[in-house]
């Protein structure tokens, strides 16, 4: 199922939209420049992972100081991780730290990669801040390609909480040589 992002507050002047996440039909894969190669099976995924990334700061399962997401891929190429955030991740208190959030989408942005069977490296990264996202909830945290330009690929990420996004990633990558 996609996704279509609904502002609760719609119509109220000077209110910030917080956006609801309702689940739609997919559609069918975007088509990407220069991009003919389809998702490997998961199997392939999680090896590349494991190769690539041995002891990564977000999804390998060896590093004890990490956060441990376990990426899926989904049948619109995407990928998907749900993670409970603690208090050892907060900035501020009750709040999980900015640094971690963009690590997170990073991390999803760089493994929809790897479920792609490509490698590459982040060369650009923005991440937009919605709304805070308190520790303790259950998050998810999904990435897709937006466009691929080999060796240059577009990525889009998204973390939600209750539903609702919180925020937002684009980064572009580059393929390692």
């Amino acid at each position: 199922m996609a996704s279509a992002v609904v502002p609760e507050s719609a119509g109220k002047p000077g209110v910030l939209a917080r956006q609801r996440v309702v689940a739609l039909p997919l559609l069918p894969q975007q088509t990407m420049s220069n991009h003919t190669h389809a998702a490997p099976a998961a199997a392939s995924f999680q090896t590349t992972r494991a190769d690539a990334h041995p002891f990564c700061l977000v999804c390998s399962r060896s590093n004890p100081l990490g956060l441990g997401l376990e990426f899926t891929l989904q049948p619109d190429g995407s990928v998907v991780a749900e993670f409970i955030s603690h208090a050892a991740l907060e900035g501020y208190s009750g709040l999980l730290h900015g640094g971690v959030i963009a690590a997170m989408l990073d991390g999803a942005m760089t493994n929809c990669l790897f479920a792609h069977g490509w490698q590459a490296v982040t060369g650009e990264l923005t991440v937009r801040y919605r709304h805070p996202v308190e520790v303790g909830a259950v998050l998810i945290v999904r990435a897709w390609i937006l466009e691929s330009y080999r060796p240059l690929h577009l990525v889009e990420a998204e973390l939600q909480q209750d539903g609702c996004i919180q925020a937002t990633a684009s980064a572009k990558f580059m393929e390692r040589s």
